[in-house]
């Protein structure tokens, strides 16, 4: 089976300035790939050297099989693209303009736009160009998705939309994924990620420095335990005695004994050292993308 999406070293740059830095991904049909960064971090550039926008300063990218610059229309028109700054001006109405898309992009099945509209909640009869910023956001949502595309490149998708809508994309992510649609989606909103993606690459200054599943992800970052203890008898020592145990507190409150602390990976030596107390309740946090996204920044920084 052909890969969705394969770069090797791909790198572009504006003089001194690297926006891409030795991109190598590797991407399967079927799968939803969330590409993470903060801004300027090179998601963008990526998605634009993937759709021949504008070209590497070297290595190379196949989407779908081909290079982006032999590609050309046919090519492009296997996928769905939304791109971060979408303008849309005019007196055309929405759905006169997707209407246009569509003789563009290929085959749209009957009533493929209405539906996309009303579950996004977009009005076609409205002149796109008096849209607001969500509504414009939607209507480049419908003509991503409209034609089925075998791949579906979406850059900062939710932008504009409000959390009901986003909830719906979500959907529409998920329903393309188990149709065998492979999504490569970027943005800076981490929760929005964490829901959606199978894999996840975080890109720092233009380098990719993570790439994993969102397990693989939060496994080596920290979790917060909370407990309530009968008594404090020991449970300092047997804390002091565990390996990556950090920030142990112990308080005092209602005669029980609250442990709060911190524990990087597994947490079987921890549930064993408190099966020695009386616990009385328990709290295991499971680590947030956006503490592991920030704790791998920090590293790159220093």
């Amino acid at each position: 089976m052909t890969v969705a999406i394969e770069t090797r070293a791909l790198s572009k740059r504006y003089g001194p300035t690297a926006a891409l830095a030795g991109l190598d991904l590797k991407i399967e049909p079927g799968e939803v790939f969330g590409l993470i960064g903060p801004n300027g971090a090179g998601k963008t550039t990526a998605m634009r050297l993937m759709l021949d926008i504008i070209r590497p300063s070297s290595g190379s990218a196949r989407v779908l099989g081909k290079a982006p610059r032999e590609g050309g229309a046919q090519l492009r028109r296997r996928i769905g693209f939304l791109p971060g700054e979408l303008r849309l001006e005019g007196r055309a109405r929405a759905g006169e303009l997707l209407e246009h898309f569509a003789r563009i992009s290929g085959p749209v099945a009957p009533g493929a736009i209405t539906q996309l509209a009303e579950r996004l909640g977009l009005d076609l009869s409205r002149p796109a160009g008096k849209l607001s910023k969500g509504n414009k956001q939607k209507v480049g949502l419908v003509q991503a998705f409209m034609h089925r595309p075998e791949l579906l490149i979406l850059d900062e998708p939710t932008s504009g939309l409000d959390p009901l809508v986003q909830q719906e994309f979500l959907a529409m992510v998920r329903e393309a994924s188990e149709a065998g649609q492979t999504v490569f989606l970027s943005s800076h909103v981490l929760s929005e990620i964490e829901q959606a993606a199978d894999r996840v690459g975080i890109l720092h200054r233009g380098k990719l420095i993570r790439l994993g599943r969102l397990e693989e992800l939060r496994a080596g970052r920290q979790r917060r335990v909370r407990a309530s203890v009968a008594t404090a008898d020991g449970l300092q020592g047997a804390m002091a005695g565990l390996e990556r145990v950090r920030d142990v507190r112990l308080d005092e409150r209602g005669g029980e004994t609250q442990l709060s602390l911190r524990i990087e990976g597994e947490v079987d030596q921890l549930i064993k050292a408190l099966a020695r107390f009386e616990v009385r309740d328990l709290l295991i946090e499971e680590p947030e993308l956006e503490d592991a996204v920030i704790g791998f920044y920090r590293g790159e920084e220093a």
